[in-house]
């Protein structure tokens, strides 16, 4: 992995994914979603606290930065990371109802069956501590962050280098294991979502197959993106 990350100077990287979306939809769902995360912060909804992991990139940085989350489907068992990207196990959530114009956008992505859906969201735009997901290297989640604007300032961090790559558009997949991921703070309210599940066979056949650490895909498709 050394070797092709120098040859291919994989980090930081992501995945441009923004020719999925009718952009102009995305955006337009801005107001929609921010009005309805106000609701849940005046009425004090018990929205379960963003957890980094264990995985933070300086030792001491806080796992818990201060944002929340609201859960578009629920899994029918015990909470558990490596199980967020399978359909059979996660339903629509109460919450899911609230938010059906973004379930209607999120149905016109390429995934054959969706599982974990969620919004993350901080009232005050705290920063977001840079961390892994997990440290599985053969463990590939296909998942898509998204948002509907760009006021985050949401970036991959190399991790050797610590360079931080800012992701400029709306959405994105990247490399979790493999490189660190975070956000700086930004004025109010701010939120983003991310979809996993299963990707159709038509999208994943224009996924490289990195063969051993299979969490590189992103960071290998966009090394072969930016050559073309």
């Amino acid at each position: 992995m050394d070797q092709l990350r120098a040859e291919n100077s994989l980090y930081p990287s992501y995945v441009d994914l923004d020719d999925l979306f009718d952009v102009a939809r995305l955006r337009s769902l801005d107001g929609y979603i921010a009005e309805r995360l106000r609701g849940r912060l005046r009425r004090r909804a018990c929205d379960l606290a963003f957890y980094t992991g264990p995985f933070v990139h300086r030792e001491g940085d806080s796992a818990l930065p201060g944002s929340q989350m609201v859960y578009l489907s629920q899994s029918i068992r015990e909470d558990a990371y490596y199980d967020l990207d399978d359909p059979a196990i996660w339903r629509p959530s109460d919450d899911a109802a609230g938010f059906a114009e973004l379930l209607d956008l999120i149905a016109t992505l390429p995934f054959a069956a969706t599982a974990r859906m969620l919004i993350m969201y901080d009232g005050s735009g705290r920063a977001v501590t840079a961390h892994k997901d997990h440290d599985v290297a053969e463990i590939c989640h296909e998942f898509i962050w998204f948002r509907t604007n760009l006021c985050k300032p949401f970036y991959m961090l190399d991790p050797q280098t610590a360079e931080k790559r800012y992701v400029t558009s709306h959405s994105a997949w990247f490399d979790t294991v493999n490189q660190f991921h975070g956000a700086d703070a930004s004025d109010g309210l701010s939120f983003s979502i991310r979809v996993d599940g299963v990707f159709t066979e038509a999208f994943r056949s224009l996924i490289p197959d990195p063969g051993a650490n299979r969490a590189a895909a992103p960071a290998v498709w966009a090394a072969e993106r930016a050559k073309a």
